[in-house]
């Protein structure tokens, strides 16, 4: 992701609750406003029609790619993006299959429309030298670091590289920024850090583990700081109250929690978690709330003082769809995206509000093909 266009946003926020602590139950309120902005291309994942829906956002418009929808070769289970954003990887229950990225956007199948891994990948991420597949496997203990050609997007060797886990349910997968750890969410078994080397002929290294917070709890999302100086943990029962879910804030460097971790997200159940691409703010999708299966995104601004970090929630949470899923921000800097598993609608679209800093606005809400669709994961361009 690039860098946003923040300068601008001088009017400071509310401070409201910062410690862990889960009695605050801010109202959920989305601004709907209109724009002219546009974004890069991204795409969802749609579980149920078994297809790939691109698109992009044209001077306020969502606009479909060309080509889309894309028909999957097998029921999906995950999608991502390669850096250098020549390659678009989705695993299914036949394996993962590649797709060229076209200038435009348009997704071509890739590897003769073979699969180029028989892996049935819950989780996975591309290293930023675009030669690992890094990769999680329901029913299996290890993460998986899959070789491929940073020019073709294939496989380059049949041996693929791994590291065992604690776990044989990760939730979430993660690679930092810097290229240097890999991060895993596990459930009960909190997450897993793993060292990564890409020049190494494994680069996976001994496997460290975070526990989750609350003995009841589950470490369900994990994502890391565009800088690399945060990474950030979405648990459920991680704070008291009847919306127990919690955002639990790490310091990279040292691997310690920050003062005041874990923070109440005012859901259940925070399953998607999006540091924009300047820092200055982390956003977590709460997949429903203890009243409601419609979600909620809560927002936290994050502060630096000489590596000494906090957060301090938004003085709202903004509405989503029933079941969010998944958040992404487009290479603009200038839209988050989120993806509703329920629908209602399957794609919500927000800019950052022009008065208060962090909030979100919504400018757009579609389905992305013929409900229920099942949308459950996005990936956009780099």
């Amino acid at each position: 992701m690039r860098i946003g266009k923040w300068a601008w946003l001088a009017l400071a926020v509310a401070p409201v609750l910062t410690g862990c602590s889960g009695f605050w139950n801010a109202p959920s309120t989305t601004t709907t406003t209109t724009t002219t902005a546009s974004s890069g291309n991204f795409y969802v994942l749609n579980v149920e029609t078994g297809q790939i829906a691109g698109y992009y956002v044209n001077a306020g418009v969502l606009t479909v790619l060309s080509g889309s929808p894309y028909t999957l070769p097998a029921t999906p289970l995950a999608i991502t993006v390669a850096p250098n954003n020549n390659f678009l990887y989705v695993s299914t229950i036949n394996g993962i299959y590649v797709y060229t990225i076209a200038s435009n956007g348009k997704l071509t199948l890739g590897n003769s429309a073979g699969p180029i891994s028989s892996d049935q990948a819950t989780s996975m991420q591309v290293d930023a030298t675009n030669s690992w597949l890094v990769e999680a496997v329901s029913g299996s203990a290890n993460v998986f670091a899959v070789p491929i050609n940073s020019t073709t997007g294939v496989v380059t060797s049949t041996t693929e590289q791994h590291a065992a886990l604690p776990d044989i349910t990760v939730q979430q997968v993660a690679i930092s920024p810097d290229n240097s750890y890999v991060f895993l969410a596990m459930g009960a078994n909190g997450t897993a850090t793993v060292p990564f080397t890409a020049s190494n002929t494994n680069p996976l290294g001994a496997v460290g583990n975070i526990p989750v917070a609350n003995s009841a709890g589950a470490a369900i999302s994990v994502s890391v700081d565009p800088s690399s100086r945060l990474f950030y943990i979405g648990e459920t029962a991680a704070t008291s109250g009847s919306n127990s879910g919690g955002l639990r804030v790490f310091n990279f460097s040292t691997k310690k929690e920050v003062s005041g971790s874990p923070y109440a997200t005012g859901g259940l159940a925070p399953y998607s978690i999006l540091p924009i691409s300047t820092g200055d703010y982390v956003y977590v999708v709460n997949r429903q709330t203890s009243s409601s299966s419609t979600g909620t995104i809560a927002g936290f601004s994050v502060a630096d003082n000489n590596s000494v970090f906090s957060l301090t929630a938004l003085g709202s949470t903004f509405s989503a769809g029933t079941h969010p899923q998944a958040l992404a921000e487009d290479n603009t800097g200038t839209f988050v995206f989120a993806v509703n598993n329920g629908g209602s609608p399957d794609l919500d679209a927000y800019i950052f509000d022009t008065t208060n800093a962090g909030y979100l606005d919504s400018v757009i809400s579609s389905s992305t093909g013929t409900d229920p669709v099942q949308a459950s994961a996005i990936a956009a361009m780099h």
